[in-house]
C-alpha cells in the first residue's frame, strides 16, 4: 500500500493563552497543500522503517513508528520525503496520520497522543481549530490556490518558538473566519496573523525579508507556517506564481497549492 502524507499551512495561528499542564492554548486555521511525503506499506511480521532523508531518525523518535506501536501493528515501512523537517508544514504529524490510516485506525484519541497537530491529518481539507490544534471544526475548502514555499536552511524548535512568546492574542472566532472565507480569503490578509512571527524574525531577520520579498513578488497573503521556518506566498493565479518563483534563487523554492 502507497499512501501520501500532505503538508499543512496555517492561514492565521495566534496563541491566545497558556495552560495549567504546560502547553499553550491556540486558535489556527489549518490547510492542506499539495505538497506530500509518501509512505509505502508492504506486509511483515516485524515493524521496520525506512528512510531516503538520512537527517530523519528511523528508530523510536520517528513518529511513524510510534503511530505504528500505539495501534499494536507490524509492517514495512519505506518514507519518501518531500516536506523538510522542522519547517513549521507538519510532515512528522502528517506522516503519523498517514500511519494511522493506512493502518485501519484513523483515531483522533491515539492521534492526540502523538501529537497536537496529528488529529487535523486524519481529515485535511481545511479547518478552525482551537485548544492545542485538536479541538476541529471543518470549514468550506479554500483549494486550488497557488502556493509559493521559501525553505530556508535555518530551522526553529517549536519548544523554542512557545518559549519565546510574551504576549497572547484574542480569538477571532470561527464565524470570523468562515466570512473570510465566504467572502475572498485573500483579501483579508492583514487578519490573518502568525503569532510567531515577531519573536522568530527578531531571533533571525531573513525570514521577515522573504516575507517582504513575496509581497514585492505579488503574493495577496504571505506569512510563516506554524512555528517555522517555511515563509508561504499565496497568489491569485498560477501564472503570477509562476513568474514570482524566478525571483527567489538563494533558498529552496516549492511551487504548490491548496487542496
Amino acid at each position: 500500500m502507497r499512501v501520501n502524507a500532505h503538508a499543512k499551512i496555517n492561514w492565521s495561528l495566534r496563541i491566545t493563552g497558556k495552560r495549567a499542564d504546560g502547553f499553550h492554548d491556540l486558535e489556527t486555521l489549518f490547510q492542506t497543500i499539495s505538497l506530500h511525503d509518501t509512505l509505502t506499506f508492504e506486509d511483515s511480521d516485524q515493524l521496520t522503517l525506512t528512510c531516503d532523508d538520512p537527517s530523519i531518525p528511523v528508530d523510536g523518535r520517528n513518529l511513524v513508528l510510534r503511530a505504528a506501536r500505539a495501534v499494536g501493528k507490524t509492517a514495512s515501512i519505506a518514507l519518501h520525503k518531500e516536506i523538510p523537517a522542522g519547517g513549521g508544514l507538519g510532515g512528522g504529524s502528517s506522516d503519523a496520520a498517514a500511519t494511522l490510516i493506512a493502518l485501519g485506525q484513523p483515531s483522533p484519541e491515539i492521534a492526540l497522543t502523538l501529537g497536537s497537530d496529528v488529529p487535523f491529518f486524519l481529515t485535511g481539507g481545511t479547518a478552525y481549530a482551537t485548544g492545542r490544534g485538536e479541538i476541529l471544526t471543518p470549514l468550506p475548502r479554500v483549494a486550488g490556490i497557488p502556493l509559493l514555499l521559501l525553505i530556508p536552511r535555518q530551522r526553529v524548535s517549536t519548544a523554542r518558538a512557545f518559549g519565546m512568546l510574551r504576549t497572547f492574542s484574542p480569538p477571532l472566532g470561527i464565524d470570523r473566519y468562515r466570512a473570510m472565507i465566504d467572502d475572498d480569503l485573500l483579501s483579508h490578509a492583514t487578519e490573518l496573523v502568525n503569532d510567531f512571527e515577531e519573536p522568530i524574525f527578531a531571533m533571525i531577520p531573513s525570514l521577515r525579508t522573504l516575507k517582504t520579498q513575496l509581497y514585492e513578488a505579488g503574493a495577496a497573503w504571505a506569512a510563516m507556517s506554524g512555528s517555522g521556518s517555511t515563509i508561504v506566498g499565496a497568489f491569485r493565479n498560477a501564472a503570477d506564481r509562476d513568474t514570482a518563483r524566478e525571483r527567489f534563487a538563494n533558498v529552496r523554492v516549492v511551487a504548490a497549492e491548496t487542496i
